[in-house]
Formats: C-alpha cells, structure tokens, sequence
C-alpha cells in the first residue's frame, strides 16, 4: 500500500475532506505532528507528501526553525519527482522551494470566495472548481516558480500552480470540512477580529457552498491522484 505522510502544524488544519479520497484511493495515511516531530521532517520519503497549512509565515525560519528543514524536504521532493501537494503554507513553502518568491502580510483573503482559472486551469485538474466559491485563510502571497504553471489566481494573489503532473500547490483551503467549520473559527478567532471578518458570515457561507465544495474537491483530488 502507497503511504501519503501529511505534516500538520495545527491539530484541527489536519486532511479533513482528503482524507477519505486518499483512502479510497488505496493510500494509507499518516500524520506527522510538527509540534511534537520537528526532527524527523528530514527522513521523510513517503510516496505522496502534502503540507498542510499554519498561521505562521513560510520564511519566518527564525522563529520557527522547522521552516528550514520543511524547504529542504520539498527541495528534495522537486529534484527526485516525489509526488507533492502544498495547502497555503505549504504551497508557500513549495513555491519557495522551487525558486519562486513571497511576498508577507500583502493579500489578506478569509473566508468563502471564487477563484479565476487561467486557461492552464481549466484543462488541469482545477477545472472541477469552476465557478465554485473556495475556502481561503491566508495573509501572505507566493509567485509561481518559473518552472510551474500558474493555474489560478484572484485579484489579490496567485492561488495554484502546478510543476509537472505529480507537484501541486493550492493556496486556499480545498480540505477544509465544510462540516467542521466551527474548529476554523474558534482556532483563527484572534486573527477574524484583528481583519473584521464576521464568523457569522463564513458560517453561513460554509452552509451554503459546503456541499458544492466538497463534491468539487473529491472529485479534483480523485483526478490528480489518478495521474500520478
């Protein structure tokens, strides 16, 4: 059995609607606990890696030395092919990674909205998610990497990208459960009121496109696992 590794920063950013695709798909699933196995990042070498998201910055390495070790994880997924998928921080890590840049604090963007797909997007994967409003939680914007494809994009920043058919990068929150929604909320509670963004609103948004979303995003995933 294939095994996908995911490293999760914050217990509830965790697989959520990916997990059972994964299953499904004949992977079997592990976390790794960031907090608690910061030092066993550099020995990873599962088929599949995804790096989940945090609410900490991709360069802020200073602070959080385990920044370090997960660039140089994906460094060394990207030069061996490893099949890899970065989720908002780790799209931002992924993107780093791969010589692209990062740009702190400039494209706050929280809670239920579309995405435009470039024309790239719409023959990717991505195309399940047209016109479909998606999660995003993130204040800091990458730029894709020269040697990716830009696959989408709002107005305030570039929201996937792709390297070749095994490397995804997804800026806004394909996994997060509609259904859990409230974890996000009580979690991110500081961050809501420090930009003005009424839970009450993501809520009610969550209740509206939920369904919708997750249908989309099984069916996204479902495809990229396909094509590895």
């Amino acid at each position: 059995m294939p095994a996908a590794v995911a490293l999760r920063h914050v217990h509830f950013e965790d697989l959520g609607l990916l997990e059972p695709v994964l299953r499904d798909s004949g992977y079997g699933v592990e976390y790794l606990d960031v907090a608690d196995s910061a030092d066993r990042i550099a020995d990873l070498d599962p088929d599949l890696l995804i790096v989940l998201g945090a609410p900490v910055g991709a360069l802020d390495t200073d602070s959080y030395p385990w920044l370090g070790a997960e660039r140089e994880l994906l460094r060394h997924r990207l030069a061996t092919g490893g099949p890899t998928l970065g989720i908002c921080l780790g799209a931002q890590l992924l993107a780093v990674a791969a010589g692209g840049s990062l740009d702190s604090g400039e494209a706050v963007e929280i809670g239920f909205g579309p995405i435009h797909l470039t024309a790239e997007g719409r023959s990717s994967v991505l195309g399940h998610l047209e016109g479909v409003p998606v999660l995003h939680w993130h204040g800091d914007r990458f730029t894709t990497p020269t040697t990716g494809t830009l696959l989408a994009r709002t107005e305030a920043a570039e929201q996937a990208f792709s390297i070749g058919p095994g490397v995804l990068g997804l800026q806004f929150h394909l996994e997060a459960d509609p259904a859990h929604i409230e974890r996000w909320l009580i979690g991110h509670a500081h961050e809501l009121a420090g930009n003005g963004v009424s839970p009450a609103r993501i809520r009610a948004d969550a209740e509206a496109f939920g369904a919708e979303l997750a249908r989309a995003g099984r069916g996204m995933i479902q495809e990229w696992l396909a094509g590895l």
